[in-house]
């Protein structure tokens, strides 16, 4: 990976390591349809004014079915469902269980015909942070509230077809155009039930806070590092970001939320960064007919902000 890629990498790492426990503490006065309207009508709010500045938009329009898939696989339905669960289960356990996407990511790929090469190494590396994940659930899973478990399932699914989507539909589309419309769509989309169960009051200040940092960084600043890190790496290399946000999950839930760290908790670390390791360091030579089978597939590659192709 190029020195730009292992900063994107690192950048996302801690900023969606964070939305968990922001996810966690907006739900104590906000339903999760009212969460995910404020917050993609903020990310919105604060993006769509330079998008309808580029004037670009229009471009979006012969590619409706794809940006709406993308919408619903990677905003609309996940985010409501893992607002849900995380009023079960604690923030931890919701970054942990995120921490499958990549595996599932590479399998999705893979029996979709996808040109990006697995290797040995990555595999390792997949099957290595998945460990890591078992290690940090206690090796058991059942033991938390099953609908929320099975609302997390379809949540890993939902993050893993999501660079698919923009990889082979909209990668030769300007990113900011493309996450502006998401967010758009799905604020509208939420709206008449999210307005509807708004609280009466005014929040407590934690609860803004926390509502406003995942509009502002979690959402329009992050959406935007994660177009450029598909762009550099790859869609599926991209997903591994999810090896390191569970332990900034973690790290923020013990510290801040009291929850608990276990035996499992330190030994699933060690396993998550190696596996995000190995999954990411392939050898140059890899790397090269990754790059060469990217560019000669529609997959390929995904414009900058700017609308320019970035080579890898």
């Amino acid at each position: 990976m190029t020195r730009r890629g292992w900063l994107l990498f690192a950048a996302l790492g801690l900023i969606w390591g964070i939305p968990y426990l922001l996810i966690k503490v907006a739900v104590r006065d906000l339903t999760p349809a009212s969460l995910v309207f404020v917050r993609t009508a903020l990310g919105a709010a604060i993006l769509l004014p330079v998008a309808l500045a580029r004037g670009n938009l229009r471009a979006l329009l012969p590619r409706w079915r794809p940006v709406v898939l993308y919408t619903l696989v990677e905003l609309a339905v996940p985010w409501v469902l893992l607002s849900d669960a995380e009023r079960r289960v604690s923030s931890s356990l919701a970054g942990l269980v995120v921490a499958s996407v990549p595996l599932v990511g590479a399998l999705l790929s893979r029996l979709s015909g996808g040109h990006e090469r697995l290797g040995g190494r990555r595999l390792a590396g997949l099957v290595v942070g998945l460990g890591g994940v078992v290690a940090l659930l206690g090796l058991d899973v059942g033991s938390g509230d099953a609908l929320a478990v099975a609302e997390m399932a379809l949540v890993v699914v939902g993050y893993a077809l999501g660079p698919l989507v923009v990889s082979r539909k909209l990668s030769d589309l300007p990113t900011l155009d493309v996450v502006v419309a998401s967010l758009v769509l799905c604020a509208l989309a939420y709206a008449p039930v999210g307005i509807a169960q708004l609280p009466s009051a005014m929040p407590a200040l934690p609860v803004v806070g926390a509502v406003v940092g995942l509009a502002v960084l979690c959402t329009a600043v992050a959406f935007i590092l994660f177009f450029q890190l598909i762009a550099e790496v790859g869609p599926v290399r991209a997903t591994v970001i999810t090896y390191v946000n569970p332990a900034v999950a973690m790290a923020a839930g013990v510290t801040l939320l009291g929850e608990p760290f276990t035996a499992g908790t330190a030994a699933g670390f060690v396993l998550i960064l190696g596996g995000s390791w190995l999954a990411t360091g392939s050898r140059r030579r890899d790397a090269q007919r990754d790059r060469e089978a990217a560019a000669s597939g529609p997959d390929a590659v995904l414009p900058s902000s700017s609308g320019s192709s970035v080579a890898t």
